[in-house]
């Protein structure tokens, strides 16, 4: 049986609707009954709800102290282990113990595996360290249970306490714990290690759970039952609790009502002085997710979606924050949710992938700050427990963890200190004293795991590597350039260490997705004022046809780029952007290299800067970072002296940054540099990075490409006799743990190393396939890669070998909408 589809809501009466909105803004309490009508709200009604929501909302935050402002938590998300015990329709998240032998992934993430991400996470400005994880995987899989044996722990649940207290002793940041269904013992053993806590209930519908077929069945832990015993319990431990509901799973308006009034019961039962302890309800969208039962599912539809936000602000009142998750909804569809009365975005990692939801990307906090500000708001960052529970310490917070909640809080607000983060709080400890009724013994005897020598026991060679790597991993800052030097050069199984901490790093960073965006290339240079011969010429009618015919076939990107010929009037760089958007309004235009945009601005009398806006306003979205092989006047001058000066190419894609133009960045290696230059030139994107993160204007860097010399040999090697693919190990190892948390995705260069190579560097840091490069049907040889296509078929087959989802994205490592509309091969 297929999972059921949620029906839509049947339309209430306007009667019924009219009399539950007047209830609603008179400040009356919403029984089930009430929340079902104005679920079924329709046209002026739904509009109606959604403003008595917002004045609701704004009514809470003015009595909060927080008059127009949307908080967020700016946070690490650490998938502690994949495995679990239920079986949802629609998750991706779990794997079996098989399929993490194929992945090469442990059971568990690893202490020092952990405070790696976490690290890197607080050097960022994390505050919140979110443990996600399967429920109670020893309870099915006997791999879990061996690996709890093997470490000491007596449940999963216990491992989690320990890695809370460990994060919060290593580096002061907060855990919030998400194991799934906990006792009210678990919740005691927890509550020493983390601020908050939360488990969503999704629904209270016992239909989903029972009946075979539908999403829950077969999971024990989604008993509605069960789960709202978790919820009472976290009240009567006075837990700071996050909770929701999911809609569009095949559940009914009237389950949605009742779910949404079941936590309110929960939450109002367990106040001390009038403060409940649910901090914060999400209302989260359904998203299928490919491979799963549920993926021919349609999603959550918007309308009904927005009722459900709005309509939960009213069954919870105006002090709830009611959070909505933005990478699970465009945002063209941000204003209807703030209408509808949310005021917390969540959890948004600028390191880490959302685990739980791959396919869908964080926004990046620049962008989230701004689109907030364009709807009336202010975003403001929090901890993980709501500021009412952080100004309520004494009753919420356990004395263990409050001085660390106080070095990263404001005073006077509750929410996020702006001051840099501090150490980790001298008075909090690893682990508990002694006897500790929350530590088992074989814990308390133990000790912290990980602390033995990285790489004890093996042979001397890969216990340095594993060190540098280790240490590169945790903080790609702490290695000096001869430790990234000898990292570059490492072989044999020294390079097989590096390659897999690199690699892990980008599993739990960036997760384990493989994407690719749809393209075709265009190369500038072929621009001419009237037709030619010339297969690779076009006229300003072809760029047109071009865009055009690429939309056509399922490209959401144009990359043009390439010097105009002296003899073409330089406007022609805005004309064929131009051109572009007329031809294919919807396609993203990739275009122009800073040695393009500077031939523009020179020929044309303008400024740099005058040349970008001239751009933008043309068409162009984001630019390509190439046209430099190394950052080396000494290399440029030996290899590629027409190449723009260093100096003025990073002026270049600074000013594009600084324009609010995303670009690639990229290494062309195996010339005549040294590995000393390499480790330079990866430090100094770092810098222009940081640079222009630091701005708030929306540019940056999205990717890396380490592009190796063309030729059977792949350029010249930096190690005597290494073979060309440990070459190319290397680099894209060290690019991943050097570039971590600055540079977020690294790209293989398919089209240089050819498929199968790009295979294993995949599992080397790799993360991105750049583009199918599609010749199209209107002028095939104008790109300056023709002949070379990659179908999302092909692509597709070559990921699935390595047991990991592949995903089209855009060019801005959005989620890409569908399928393109060819994926045939080259014609």
């Amino acid at each position: 049986m297929s999972p059921s589809v949620t029906a839509s809501p049947a339309a209430a009466s306007p009667v019924a609707v009219d009399a539950a909105l007047a209830r609603a803004a008179a400040g009356e309490r919403l029984d089930a009954a009430d929340a079902e009508t104005l679920l079924g709200g329709t046209g002026e009604r739904f509009e109606r709800l959604l403003e008595i929501a917002g004045e609701v909302r704004d009514a809470g935050l003015a009595a909060s102290g927080r008059t127009g402002v949307i908080t967020y938590s700016r946070k690490v998300f650490v998938p502690l282990t994949t495995l679990c015990r239920d079986r949802c329709h629609y998750c991706v998240f779990v794997d079996t113990p098989g399929q993490l032998l194929k992945k090469h992934k442990p059971a568990y993430m690893s202490p020092e595996q952990v405070l790696a991400v976490v690290r890197q996470g607080k050097a960022m400005g994390c505050k919140e360290v979110l443990l996600t994880l399967g429920d109670r995987p020893e309870d099915r899989w006997p791999e879990a249970r061996a690996w709890l044996d093997d470490h000491g722990f007596a449940s999963t649940i216990e491992y989690v306490a320990h890695i809370a207290r460990l994060v919060t002793a290593e580096t002061g940041l907060l855990a919030h714990a998400n194991p799934g269904v906990m006792s009210a013992e678990e919740l005691r053993m927890l509550r020493p290690t983390a601020p908050s806590m939360g488990m969503m209930l999704e629904t209270t519908s016992r239909r989903l759970f029972e009946e075979p077929g539908q999403v829950h069945f077969g999971s024990p832990d989604k008993d509605p039952a069960v789960r709202l015993e978790v919820i009472d319990a976290a009240g009567h431990e006075r837990v700071p609790f996050t909770t929701g509901i999911l809609v569009g799973i095949g559940e009914t308006a009237r389950d949605r009502a009742d779910s949404l009034v079941a936590i309110r019961e929960a939450h109002e039962r367990h106040r001390v002085d009038g403060q409940g302890h649910v901090q914060e309800v999400i209302v989260q969208n359904f998203r299928a997710k490919p491979r799963t039962a549920m993926q021919g599912a349609p999603d959550a539809e918007l309308l009904e979606y927005v009722a459900a936000v709005a309509v939960a602000r009213l069954v919870m009142g105006p002090r709830m924050r009611i959070q909505v998750p933005p990478n699970l909804s465009d945002a063209t569809e941000f204003g209807l949710l703030v209408r509808a009365g949310a005021d917390d975005w969540g959890g948004v990692s600028p390191l880490t992938a959302d685990h739980v939801n791959p396919e869908r990307p964080w926004p990046h906090l620049a962008d989230l700050a701004r689109m907030t500000a364009e709807l009336g708001f202010e975003l403001r960052e929090r901890l993980t427990a709501q500021p009412e529970f952080v100004l309520g310490a004494g009753t919420w917070i356990d004395p263990a963890l409050r001085p660390a909640v106080a070095a990263l809080a404001d005073a006077e607000t509750g929410l996020a200190a702006s001051a840099p983060i501090p150490a980790a709080p001298q008075s909090f400890s690893a682990d508990p004293a002694p006897g500790d009724p929350h530590k088992s013994t074989a814990e308390q005897e133990r000790g912290v795991p990980g602390d033995a020598a990285p790489g004890a026991g093996a042979g001397d060679g890969v216990r340095t590597v594993r060190r540098l790597a280790e240490a590169a991993a945790a903080d790609p800052l702490a290695l000096d350039d001869g430790e990234w030097i000898a990292l570059l050069e490492a072989t044999g199984d020294d390079l097989d260490v590096l390659a897999a901490t690199a690699d892990d790093v980008r599993r739990y960073t960036v997760g384990e997705a493989v994407t690719l965006v749809v393209n075709r290339n265009l190369t500038s240079t072929g621009l001419r004022a009237a037709a030619s011969d010339d297969p690779a010429a076009f006229t300003l009618d072809d760029v047109g046809a071009i865009a055009a015919d690429a939309w056509d076939l399922g490209a959401t990107e144009l990359c043009v780029q390439g010097l105009l010929p002296a003899s073409e009037d330089p406007s022609g760089y805005l004309d064929i952007a131009r051109a572009v958007k007329a031809g294919a309004p919807g396609i993203h235009l990739h275009a122009y290299r800073p040695q393009d945009v500077r031939d523009l601005a020179d020929r044309s009398g303008l400024t740099l800067d005058a040349a970008l806006v001239a751009m933008r306003e043309a068409g162009v979205d984001t630019v390509p970072g190439t046209g430099v092989k190394v950052l080396s006047e000494r290399v440029r001058g030996l290899v590629a002296p027409t190449d723009l000066e260093i100096d003025r190419w990073v002026e270049g894609i600074t000013a594009a940054h600084r324009a609010g133009l995303r670009s690639t960045s990229v290494i062309f290696y195996g010339h005549a540099e040294t590995a000393a230059e390499r480790v330079a030139h990866l430090r100094q994107l770092r810098a222009i990075q940081d640079a222009s993160t630091s701005s708030a204007t929306g540019g940056g860097f999205s990717e890396f490409v380490p592009i190796p010399l063309p030729g059977p040999a792949g350029g010249v090697p930096l190690v005597s006799g290494r073979a060309a693919l440990d070459e190319h190990r290397a680099m894209v190892a060290v690019s991943r743990l050097l570039l971590s948390g600055s540079i977020p995705h690294i790209q293989i260069p398919w089209t240089r190393v050819g498929r199968e190579a790009s295979v294993t560097l995949l599992q080397s840091g790799g993360d991105d396939l750049g583009g199918t490069l599609l010749d199209g049907r209107v002028k095939p040889e104008a790109g300056i890669e023709h002949g070379l296509e990659l179908p999302v078929t092909d692509a597709s087959a070559m990921v699935a070998r390595l047991f990991r989802p592949f995903r089209l994205r855009t060019t801005t490592y959005g989620a890409a909408l569908g399928l393109p509309k060819s994926q045939v091969g080259p014609r």
